[in-house]
């Protein structure tokens, strides 16, 4: 017997008989392709149920929808009461239904008592949310732009303009992430209360003031019947900036722009007449002046310059001293948790200084007529007003940013930058900031402005970047003049 005969029978006595393969792979080796049919199968199946089921359902959801339509007029009142009921209310609404149920179903006595004292109690609530409230209200904050630490007041005047004398009530204000609370006197008609509330200006940022709302319900809470009389405002907390020297002229050469003190042969600023010299421009020929004296004079002109300054600010908070380290997601969330507080923090203070230098360096080119784009994160303005820009980085959040896109989103907003500021923090790479940096022309001046408070302030040079080193925000006036003006 051979080999393969001998295979055959040892199969057939073991109960399963496996045909020797002809191609000389192995015996199962046809099993995943009926796995890969059978899956395949059950995957048509599973999908042809699915559209089934759509089939059958959607024609009931178009009838589900279409009769809720019609009947808006009826549920949508009712779902508006129903709202009113608070989790306690609920409470001893069921509580009074579930006791009834039983006491009746049983005899129990003293069940129906408790049933018929909890739904008496919830029917007085719900009489007293009842009535409807006509009254004014007046909620603002003055000013609606204060500057970090700056006292910020608001005030709240509600007028009652009902027919009839409005009993007590509780007026809420949010701000922020807190809410302020006011329980109002009882008003004759006409009459108005006036209360007063300080808001919290203690962190930069833009604090959400409002909707102002009534709160008609119950003395023990079953219903909360509140509505909205205004609309939500924001108090804007600009960054502290500093007063800064001008920056003078620019680099690029502008009809429109600042008179200097370098001479030329082509602008608008006139400056005086000189002799002629070979390879000047006969356009430039002063004829009138060149007949009395006998000889060929030329206009000579001042340039006049115009500065496009553009101001990129890193607000990511692992670049700078102050939060370097926190690196924890435990950290983010305690981090995140504070400033929700509406409170400074140790782990963003050098990302508001950073802040602080880049709004002071806006502001000074702004006040000097000339434009100014500043990027921050998303936040972008470009040619615009001081408060404009200041609104923009007070909506800043730190986070980590991509340094490099940032500064080719400037260098796309502002093509014509002569002077570029980055604002970062010691831990940024310096070949990150020379990349972020050569996004601009050679020709653009390039200033580095590093925030550390366990350094020495001072001026460097290096990789065609001028770096300046500040410790606090008052450094930035002097640094700024001798770095800039070299």
């Amino acid at each position: 017997m051979t080999q393969q005969d001998q295979g055959a029978t040892s199969s057939r006595r073991g109960g399963r008989f496996r045909m020797p393969s002809r191609t000389g792979a192995p015996a199962g080796a046809g099993a995943p392709v009926a796995a890969s049919a059978s899956t395949g199968g059950r995957a048509r199946a599973v999908g042809s149920t699915s559209r089934g089921i759509r089939q059958v359902t959607a024609p009931i959801t178009r009838s589900i929808e279409q009769v809720a339509g019609q009947t808006e007029g009826v549920w949508r009142p009712v779902a508006g009461i129903l709202r009113w009921i608070s989790p306690l209310g609920w409470t001893i609404l069921a509580l009074g239904l579930v006791c009834w149920f039983v006491g009746a179903r049983w005899g129990w006595t003293e069940l129906l008592m408790v049933a018929a004292a909890a739904l008496l109690l919830f029917a007085i609530c719900f009489v007293l949310a009842l009535g409807r409230t006509k009254v004014r209200i007046l909620a603002e904050v003055d000013p609606r732009r204060v500057v970090v630490g700056d006292p910020a007041t608001g005030r709240i005047l509600v007028t009652n303009e009902a027919r009839t004398p409005m009993l007590p009530i509780l007026v809420e204000l949010p701000v922020g992430l807190s809410a302020a609370r006011f329980v109002l006197p009882a008003l004759t008609p006409g009459n108005a209360h006036e209360e007063l509330f300080v808001v919290p200006t203690s962190r930069r940022g833009v604090i959400q003031v409002g909707p102002a709302t009534t709160v008609q319900g119950d003395p023990l809470g079953l219903m909360r019947r509140t509505l909205t009389w205004t609309e939500r405002t924001e108090l804007f907390v600009h960054p502290r900036t500093v007063a800064l020297e001008s920056l003078g002229a620019g680099l690029l050469r502008d009809l429109e722009g600042s008179t200097t003190e370098d001479v030329s042969m082509s602008d608008l600023a006139f400056h005086a007449l000189r002799e002629y010299q070979p390879g000047d421009d006969r356009r430039y020929i002063h004829w009138r002046s060149s007949a009395k004296a006998g000889k060929l004079l030329v206009r000579q002109f001042l340039d006049t310059r115009r500065s496009h300054v553009t101001v990129i600010v890193d607000p990511d908070p692992e670049q700078y001293r102050s939060g370097h380290g926190k690196t924890g997601q435990a950290d983010r969330d305690v981090e995140r948790d504070v400033m929700a507080a509406n409170a400074p923090t140790a782990i963003q203070a050098d990302v508001e200084t950073a802040i602080s230098v880049g709004s002071s360096i806006m502001v000074r080119v702004m006040l000097d007529e000339q434009d100014c784009t500043i990027v921050c994160g998303p936040q972008k303005v470009t040619k615009s007003v001081p408060q404009v820009g200041l609104d923009a980085m007070s909506r800043v959040e730190p986070g980590p940013v991509d340094l490099f896109t940032t500064s080719l989103d400037a260098a796309e907003l502002a093509p014509d930058t002569s002077t570029c500021f980055i604002v970062t923090g010691p831990h940024r790479p310096f070949i990150e900031l020379q990349r972020a940096a050569g996004q601009f022309p050679p020709e653009v001046s390039r200033v580095i402005v590093v925030i550390d408070p366990e350094a020495d302030h001072g001026i460097r040079r290096g990789g065609g970047l001028v770096i300046l080193t500040l410790a606090t925000l008052e450094d930035l006036r002097t640094l700024l003049v001798s770095g800039v003006a070299r």
